[in-house]
């Protein structure tokens, strides 16, 4: 008898962007005639094409595959070093982190869920609410939580909750966690932390033997200069934090697929018999055995992100998508809505009309507005009540969305 994996059974319904989808379809299918107006701002995926100089790289990087004397095969599983030293100096200089502590991979939603591989099964583990629900979904799957109930809220895992009054920052735990995640800036509220509160969670971590996962995927959409972009500029991160990047949101790759962890090697946890052990070569040996690396010409992209003319070419598709943030903020703002987020993240987080809860929000803008737009519920039990807004579109379909928001509910 083939046995299979019952945890999956306890998994919710579909992953939230699947739902949104099916749901989406379903509207098109009903309404043929509205389909062709439909404007998405769900999902968080980029719709401006690859830097030119990340097009030029790849192309090049192609060619070179074409002749015997440049051809390259299995390439190195945890990234060619060109790539990881580019992102040491561009990204890490002067916070400690060498070229043999980044892993390259083909995205952080994947290392957030693999991660899980080196970790046992008797952790305490803390998530934000709302949350990424990858890292929820992948906890579930590998047998980390118990039942959930009906508000889709899973047992044995630690929910710490972020609202409007803590500014979508959680407050430490007065308990003891073993795991936690954190995502600044935050997916979905566009929060962000400051260096006080980041120093709190390390100060806590090292203080309890935890470990904190820090997501950094939207880093590049900082503009405050005071605001941290990495975990690892708060003094003893080192010992008790990794960090995960992509190039998919600054460099255009959700298509191409490209990221990194970074994994410092006095990274330690513990193993049933009470010793200390690295986690930086258990990952790499997860890494080599379970992945073959991410390909030449993806990677010489990746490294062109970090060129004279990707800087430029990157820092205007940042730029560009910020201007639709703001945007996007005012245009709730003037119908009456709370707005959060949107000023160092490419998400809005908006408080729903009074009367609507946030899947009746997604409704009344699928049907009404013909824009598609993700239910806060989606994101935990405290995203009830507010919805997210993408700003990754075009600026000439922000503008129509926000005229469609003033239409609909101002």
């Amino acid at each position: 008898m083939a046995r299979i994996n019952d945890n999956f059974l306890k998994l919710k319904a579909g992953y939230l962007f699947p739902e949104i989808a099916r749901r989406v379809n379903a509207f098109n299918e009903a309404h043929p005639e509205a389909a062709v107006r439909l404007i998405r701002c769900g999902i968080g995926d980029v719709t401006e094409p690859l830097p030119e100089a990340c097009r030029e790289a790849m192309h090049a990087a192609v060619d070179e595959l074409g002749h015997a004397d440049t051809f390259k095969g299995y390439g190195p599983e945890q990234g060619y070093a060109f790539l990881r030293e580019a992102i040491v100096e561009n990204q890490y200089a002067g916070l400690g982190i060498s070229a043999d502590e980044v892993f390259v991979s083909d995205g952080s939603k994947c290392d957030t869920g693999n991660i899980l591989d080196i970790f046992g099964r008797d952790n305490v583990i803390a998530i934000t609410d709302p949350v990424y629900p990858v890292y929820v979904d992948t906890n579930v799957m590998a047998g980390n939580t118990g039942e959930a109930d009906e508000k889709g809220t899973y047992a044995g895992l630690v929910y710490l909750p972020c609202t409007a009054e803590n500014d979508f920052v959680p407050a430490i735990p007065e308990r003891q966690v073993d795991l936690v995640y954190l995502c600044y800036p935050n997916n979905p509220t566009g929060a962000t932390a400051t260096r006080e509160q980041l120093a709190d969670w390390v100060a806590y971590a090292r203080a309890n033997r935890a470990i904190i996962l820090y997501d950094a995927a939207y880093e590049a959409f900082i503009q405050d200069p005071a605001i941290p972009r990495s975990i690892f500029e708060i003094e003893g991160a080192h010992e008790c934090a990794m960090e995960f990047r992509s190039f998919s949101k600054n460099g255009g790759f959700t298509g191409t697929r490209c990221a990194y962890t970074v994994i410092p090697k006095t990274l330690k946890g513990y193993a049933a018999d009470g010793s200390e052990r690295a986690l930086h070569p258990l990952w790499s040996r997860r890494h080599s055995t379970k992945f073959n690396g991410a390909s030449y010409p993806v990677q010489k992209g990746a490294a062109a992100v970090f060129s004279e003319e990707g800087k430029k070419q990157v820092a205007a598709l940042i730029d560009g998508y910020m201007g639709n943030a703001a945007l996007l903020r005012e245009a709730c703002a003037r119908v009456g809505l709370p707005v959060f987020g949107g000023r160092n993240a490419p998400y809005v987080w908006v408080g729903c009309p009074e009367g609507l809860d946030s899947w009746g929000m997604f409704d009344k803008m699928l049907n009404e507005a013909n824009v598609v737009i993700t239910p806060g519920a989606g994101f935990g039990a405290a995203g009830e009540g507010y919805f997210r807004i993408s700003a990754f579109n075009t600026r000439e379909k922000v503008e129509e969305v926000c005229r469609r928001i003033l239409e609909t509910l101002g």
